[in-house]
Protein backbone atom coordinates (compact mmCIF):
# COMPACT_ATOMS: atom_id res chain seq x y z
CA UNK A 1 0.00 0.00 0.00
CA UNK A 2 1.71 3.38 -0.66
CA UNK A 3 1.62 5.65 2.11
CA UNK A 4 1.63 9.33 2.48
CA UNK A 5 1.79 12.17 4.74
CA UNK A 6 0.83 15.67 5.37
CA UNK A 7 3.12 18.54 7.38
CA UNK A 8 1.39 21.19 8.67
CA UNK A 9 2.10 24.03 10.72
CA UNK A 10 0.40 24.74 14.06
CA UNK A 11 0.79 28.23 15.52
CA UNK A 12 -0.34 28.49 19.59
CA UNK A 13 -3.05 25.80 19.25
CA UNK A 14 -4.35 26.85 15.56
CA UNK A 15 -3.22 24.60 12.56
CA UNK A 16 -2.60 26.97 9.63
CA UNK A 17 -3.31 26.48 5.66
CA UNK A 18 -5.55 23.00 6.49
CA UNK A 19 -7.73 24.16 3.02
CA UNK A 20 -4.48 23.51 0.94
CA UNK A 21 -3.70 20.45 2.98
CA UNK A 22 -7.05 19.06 2.86
CA UNK A 23 -6.81 19.67 -0.75
CA UNK A 24 -3.95 17.28 -1.52
CA UNK A 25 -4.76 14.92 0.50
CA UNK A 26 -7.98 14.54 -1.42
CA UNK A 27 -6.38 15.15 -4.55
CA UNK A 28 -3.83 11.95 -3.82
CA UNK A 29 -6.55 9.92 -2.57
CA UNK A 30 -8.82 10.77 -5.87
CA UNK A 31 -5.83 8.75 -8.00
CA UNK A 32 -4.61 6.59 -5.65
CA UNK A 33 -8.00 4.98 -5.00
CA UNK A 34 -10.53 7.11 -6.27
CA UNK A 35 -11.63 8.33 -3.33
CA UNK A 36 -12.18 12.44 -3.77
CA UNK A 37 -12.22 13.64 -0.45
CA UNK A 38 -9.75 14.72 2.21
CA UNK A 39 -10.30 13.69 5.88
CA UNK A 40 -11.92 16.65 7.43
CA UNK A 41 -8.61 18.14 9.31
CA UNK A 42 -10.34 21.07 10.49
CA UNK A 43 -12.63 18.03 12.82
CA UNK A 44 -9.90 15.63 13.69
CA UNK A 45 -6.80 17.66 14.49
CA UNK A 46 -7.20 18.49 18.21
CA UNK A 47 -4.10 19.77 19.48
CA UNK A 48 -2.91 18.59 22.76
CA UNK A 49 -3.57 20.73 25.89
CA UNK A 50 0.27 21.06 26.54
CA UNK A 51 1.08 22.65 22.75
CA UNK A 52 -1.12 25.45 23.17
CA UNK A 53 1.70 27.86 22.47
CA UNK A 54 4.29 27.88 20.26
CA UNK A 55 5.62 26.53 17.13
CA UNK A 56 4.42 22.48 16.14
CA UNK A 57 4.64 20.53 13.50
CA UNK A 58 2.18 17.93 13.09
CA UNK A 59 2.18 15.18 11.13
CA UNK A 60 -0.78 13.44 9.26
CA UNK A 61 0.25 10.08 7.75
CA UNK A 62 -2.15 7.86 6.06
CA UNK A 63 -2.92 5.35 3.15
CA UNK A 64 -6.20 5.08 1.50
CA UNK A 65 -7.84 5.83 5.07
CA UNK A 66 -6.08 7.64 7.80
CA UNK A 67 -3.12 5.97 9.95
CA UNK A 68 -1.70 8.48 12.65
CA UNK A 69 -1.27 11.70 13.44
CA UNK A 70 1.45 13.47 15.86
CA UNK A 71 2.67 16.65 17.13
CA UNK A 72 5.96 17.80 17.76
CA UNK A 73 7.97 21.47 18.98
CA UNK A 74 9.11 22.12 15.53
CA UNK A 75 12.94 23.27 15.76
CA UNK A 76 14.23 24.67 12.16
CA UNK A 77 16.96 23.45 10.78
CA UNK A 78 18.61 26.46 8.94
CA UNK A 79 19.84 25.98 5.33
CA UNK A 80 22.83 28.34 4.03
CA UNK A 81 23.90 26.99 0.95
CA UNK A 82 22.67 24.13 -1.70
CA UNK A 83 24.41 21.88 -3.85
CA UNK A 84 23.10 21.15 -7.19
CA UNK A 85 22.18 16.83 -7.37
CA UNK A 86 21.37 15.93 -10.64
CA UNK A 87 18.41 12.81 -11.17
CA UNK A 88 17.71 11.29 -13.99
CA UNK A 89 14.78 9.60 -13.05
CA UNK A 90 12.70 10.48 -10.00
CA UNK A 91 8.98 10.92 -9.04
CA UNK A 92 7.69 12.38 -6.11
CA UNK A 93 4.67 14.18 -7.17
CA UNK A 94 2.81 12.60 -4.13
CA UNK A 95 3.68 13.42 -0.98
CA UNK A 96 5.32 9.57 -0.12
CA UNK A 97 6.40 8.48 3.39
CA UNK A 98 9.37 6.40 1.38
CA UNK A 99 11.82 9.52 1.05
CA UNK A 100 14.89 6.64 0.35
CA UNK A 101 15.44 8.61 -3.03
CA UNK A 102 15.24 11.84 -1.53
CA UNK A 103 17.86 10.86 1.20
CA UNK A 104 20.23 8.87 -0.70
CA UNK A 105 20.80 12.48 -2.90
CA UNK A 106 20.66 14.45 0.37
CA UNK A 107 23.56 12.06 1.86
CA UNK A 108 25.64 13.51 -1.02
CA UNK A 109 25.55 17.40 -0.32
CA UNK A 110 29.29 17.44 1.00
CA UNK A 111 29.57 20.97 3.15
CA UNK A 112 26.71 22.11 1.81
CA UNK A 113 23.27 22.41 4.28
CA UNK A 114 20.88 20.94 1.37
CA UNK A 115 20.26 20.18 -2.90
CA UNK A 116 18.63 21.17 -5.31
CA UNK A 117 17.65 18.44 -7.23
CA UNK A 118 18.02 18.76 -11.12
CA UNK A 119 15.79 16.35 -13.43
CA UNK A 120 15.08 16.98 -17.03
CA UNK A 121 17.39 19.68 -17.13
CA UNK A 122 14.99 21.75 -14.48
CA UNK A 123 15.51 22.85 -11.05
CA UNK A 124 13.37 21.42 -8.69
CA UNK A 125 12.63 21.66 -5.22
CA UNK A 126 15.51 20.91 -2.30
CA UNK A 127 15.22 18.13 -0.16
CA UNK A 128 12.75 19.47 1.81
CA UNK A 129 10.73 22.10 0.12
CA UNK A 130 10.24 24.35 -2.90
CA UNK A 131 12.05 26.92 -3.89
CA UNK A 132 11.60 30.94 -5.12
CA UNK A 133 14.22 32.84 -7.01
CA UNK A 134 14.52 36.30 -7.35
CA UNK A 135 15.50 38.76 -10.19
CA UNK A 136 15.76 41.64 -7.81
CA UNK A 137 12.31 42.63 -8.97
CA UNK A 138 9.54 39.20 -9.08
CA UNK A 139 10.36 35.98 -7.23
CA UNK A 140 10.04 32.90 -9.38
CA UNK A 141 9.04 29.17 -8.61
CA UNK A 142 10.38 26.64 -10.86
CA UNK A 143 7.28 25.43 -13.00
CA UNK A 144 8.04 21.84 -12.41
CA UNK A 145 8.66 20.89 -8.83
CA UNK A 146 9.03 17.71 -7.79
CA UNK A 147 5.96 18.00 -5.59
CA UNK A 148 3.52 20.76 -5.65
CA UNK A 149 3.70 22.03 -2.33
CA UNK A 150 1.11 23.84 -0.29
CA UNK A 151 2.77 26.98 0.41
CA UNK A 152 3.63 27.37 -3.44
CA UNK A 153 0.23 26.68 -4.31
CA UNK A 154 -0.46 29.39 -1.81
CA UNK A 155 1.64 31.69 -3.36
CA UNK A 156 0.60 31.51 -6.91
CA UNK A 157 -2.79 32.17 -5.99
CA UNK A 158 -2.13 35.08 -4.45
CA UNK A 159 -0.14 35.98 -7.23
CA UNK A 160 3.10 36.50 -4.89
CA UNK A 161 5.26 34.18 -6.64
CA UNK A 162 4.86 33.52 -10.65
CA UNK A 163 6.12 29.87 -12.12
CA UNK A 164 8.75 29.55 -14.73
CA UNK A 165 11.23 27.05 -16.07
CA UNK A 166 14.32 27.88 -14.25
CA UNK A 167 17.77 25.85 -15.56
CA UNK A 168 20.60 25.69 -13.57
CA UNK A 169 22.72 27.65 -15.90
CA UNK A 170 19.63 30.27 -15.94
CA UNK A 171 21.00 30.87 -12.37
CA UNK A 172 22.97 34.12 -12.84
CA UNK A 173 20.11 35.58 -13.27
CA UNK A 174 18.87 35.48 -9.93
CA UNK A 175 20.40 37.21 -6.57
CA UNK A 176 19.50 34.60 -4.39
CA UNK A 177 16.72 32.37 -3.56
CA UNK A 178 14.32 31.08 -0.67
CA UNK A 179 13.03 27.75 0.45
CA UNK A 180 9.48 27.35 0.86
CA UNK A 181 6.97 25.03 2.59
CA UNK A 182 4.60 24.50 5.20
CA UNK A 183 6.98 25.27 7.61
CA UNK A 184 8.72 28.03 6.07
CA UNK A 185 7.05 31.37 5.06
CA UNK A 186 9.00 32.97 2.74
CA UNK A 187 8.21 36.39 4.98
CA UNK A 188 10.35 34.29 7.63
CA UNK A 189 13.18 33.14 5.46
CA UNK A 190 16.29 34.48 4.80
CA UNK A 191 17.20 34.69 1.17
CA UNK A 192 19.92 32.69 0.07
CA UNK A 193 23.10 34.45 -2.07
CA UNK A 194 23.35 32.84 -5.95
CA UNK A 195 26.80 32.55 -5.11
CA UNK A 196 26.12 29.86 -2.18
CA UNK A 197 24.48 27.16 -4.45
CA UNK A 198 27.40 24.92 -5.52
CA UNK A 199 27.26 23.97 -8.70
Amino acid sequence: MCRLFETIWIENGQPLHLPWHEARIASARQELWGIAEGFGLDRILKVPSEYTNGTLRCKVIYEKDLIEITFRPHVKRPVRSLKLMYAASFDYHLKYYDRKAIEALFDLRGDCDDIIIVKGGLITDTSISNLIFFDGKHWYTPAKPLLEGTCRAWLLSEGTIMARDIRPEDLDQYLGCKLINAMREPEEEEMIPIAAILR
